[in-house]
């Protein structure tokens, strides 16, 4: 913009030609003046003018911003602010873990980190002292060394309890100092321990740390636990933590009582495939994870999963297996007579039954009375290459996708020659390995209809829809078989019989390989795979004890009918009217409270 044209206060001209005509010069100078002034005032007040229209518009626009984020924090859920990190890309917050019923298993506790500043401690000795006092596991002249190792920085504790907090606090020392910290917890202790498997610090930095799963779900969906987008939900699991506790505590009582090594226990759901209980014992608690073992077998760590890690030979409870296809196939039908004289001679090797049955025995009664003899004549007519089919469409032959990273370590074992010998012994658990959720999930597509099931940990909207391995009849079949193991005198497993609930299943006891070859003669893993209720079983319990061995009469006991049945039966009875199954045969009133009371 120009600059306006100055008015001169004694214009010449304008003098000159007043003078002539008689008038005063100086009111010329006068009117000059005042336009002059006039001019600079207009001048000035449209300055003024323009600064404080652009006052306002900038007023405006922040009382604007003030009260649109206060309509939007109105408008907004309640949220717990998370540890703020200047300058670090630490994620610091990891989601809860939670089982079907939203009951709390793994969450967060706020605590604090313990770290050093050594050339700020005014006496390094006096805190090296106090700091062994509190912490048991610290020694004082190491630290001392490091303090005076003319490091300016050190960590003490990852986390420390509050009371560890305050005795810290009455040492006096400037230079200990605090981290805010957000450390996992697991309020039930031990109680799936295995499925969680647990967490520890990754990056740290003064002002909060990140937080990593070393194991279980805790490894497999870490990275769903620490994305920032979940806003808080948690994780939901298909565990049931009542269900799961309970397990645990009658498995801990049968293992103690049977004599055993180890033991663990599958229960999931037949149609759905969701894993309500999974347990392990030895087990740990994931609040103080042991370190792994070193040296040795590691199957003799708590930290081992015997359910999902541990491949072994599941005895005659394949023979289930081998009667689904001969019957599927047509083969046979249930009262096929099968020739059981033995010994069964095949290249070499000879097969024997436990007692001695018969010269027949139907295709039922080879099932019910556990007959290796029938199970291998039923192979013969199946075949290797139509075995290996059948199990291998069970998904028996290769790791299950399970959503824990321990599953991929459970991968079974088989001949890599799968000849005519093979299938025979194949037909009744022997020469095959395979882990504990492998019999399960195979268990529970045998019995649920005939659609193959996948295990999982993650909550289902209904059943699931796989691949039909056998037909409905042959299901119904087999259940009617499973249901007379249990119920008929005969039968390898009439310990099982509960009161009130119709339970079936097949035993298995296989010798226990010696890592030296061969077979221990006074070893075995004895399994029961059960389903209940039998009729239409909505679930499937597998139990399986390491070498258990009991006194009966003044008589070693160590098969399964005597071991892992009684175990498996007294899990079921606690379990079952917590899972909502009321006893049949009994008054319906007190049938109605049972069911009720478990809800």
């Amino acid at each position: 913009m120009s600059e306006p044209r100055r008015i001169a206060l004694r214009p010449l001209a304008r003098i000159l030609d007043a003078r002539q005509k008689g008038e005063n010069p100086d009111a010329i100078e006068r009117e000059n003046l005042r336009l002059r002034h006039e001019q600079q005032r207009d001048k000035l007040r449209q300055r003024a003018e323009s600064r404080l229209f652009v006052m306002a518009v900038c007023f405006f626009a922040a009382f604007s911003a003030v009260a649109f984020k206060m309509s939007v924090l109105a408008t907004s859920e309640p949220a717990e602010p998370s540890v703020a990190t200047s300058g670090s890309s630490i994620i610091s917050t990891r989601a809860d873990i939670v089982d079907r019923e939203g009951r709390v298993l793994a969450t967060n506790l706020v605590t604090n980190a313990l770290y050093v500043h050594p050339h700020e401690l005014i006496d390094p000795a006096a805190a090296a002292e106090g700091l062994a006092a509190i912490f048991d596991d610290l020694d004082a002249d190491m630290l001392l060394r490091r303090f005076s190792s003319g490091s300016r920085f050190m960590w003490i504790r990852g986390s420390i309890s509050p009371e560890q907090q305050q005795l810290v606090h009455d040492l006096g020392e400037p230079g200990l100092l605090f981290g805010p910290r957000e450390m996992r917890l697991y309020p039930n202790g031990a109680v799936a321990a295995h499925v969680l498997g647990g967490a520890r610090f990754g990056e740290q930095a003064v002002n909060a740390a990140e937080i990593l799963g070393v194991a279980g779900v805790e490894a497999e969906f870490d990275a769903e636990l620490r994305d920032p987008n979940r806003n808080g939900q948690p994780l939901e699991l298909s565990l049931d933590l009542t269900v799961q506790a309970a397990v645990e505590e009658v498995l801990a009582g049968g293992m103690t009582l049977m004599n055993a090594q180890g033991a663990s226990a599958v229960l999931m759901d037949a149609h759905t495939g969701e894993v309500i209980s999974l347990a392990s014992l030895p087990d740990f608690d994931p609040n103080q994870r042991p370190r792994p073992l070193l040296e040795g077998d590691p199957s003799l760590s708590p930290l081992f999963n015997r359910a999902i890690q541990g491949v072994y030979e599941l005895g005659s409870t394949y023979k289930l297996f081998t009667v689904a296809q001969a019957l599927e196939e047509g083969l046979v039908n249930s009262e096929t007579m099968i020739d059981t004289q033995g010994p069964l001679r095949m290249a070499g090797f000879n097969i024997n039954d436990f007692h001695d049955y018969g010269p027949r025995l139907s295709v039922h009664d080879v099932l019910v009375r556990s007959s290796n003899i029938g199970t291998a004549r039923l192979a013969q007519m199946i075949g290797p290459e139509r075995q290996q089919d059948f199990l291998g469409r069970l998904g028996l032959l290769e790791p299950i996708d399970f959503d824990m990273i321990e599953a991929r370590q459970g991968r079974p074992i088989y001949p890599s020659n799968w000849g005519q010998l093979s299938t025979m012994t194949i037909s009744y658990g022997h020469g095959i390995s395979a882990t504990q959720l492998h019999l399960a999930a195979a268990y529970a597509t045998m019995v649920n209809g005939g659609t193959r099931v996948t295990p999982t940990l993650e909550r289902q909207d209904g059943p699931q829809l796989g691949e039909r391995i056998i037909s409905e009849e042959t299901s119904a079949l087999l259940r009617e078989m499973l249901r007379a193991v249990v119920r008929d005198e005969e039968g390898t497993a009439n310990l099982a019989e509960i009161p009130g609930y119709e339970v079936g299943g097949k035993t298995g006891s296989a010798d226990k390989p010696n890592p030296q070859g061969g077979y221990y003669e006074d070893r075995v893993i004895a399994t029961f795979a059960s389903v209940f209720p039998a009729n239409d079983p909505d679930y499937v319990l597998v139990v399986t004890l390491d070498e258990p061995s009991i006194s009966v009469l003044g008589e070693t006991r160590r098969t399964a009918g005597w071991t892992a049945v009684p175990v498996a039966a007294e899990v079921i009875r606690r379990v079952a009217p917590l899972l909502g199954l009321a006893p049949q045969d009994i008054d319906p009133e007190v049938a109605y409270r049972l069911s009720s009371s478990s809800q």
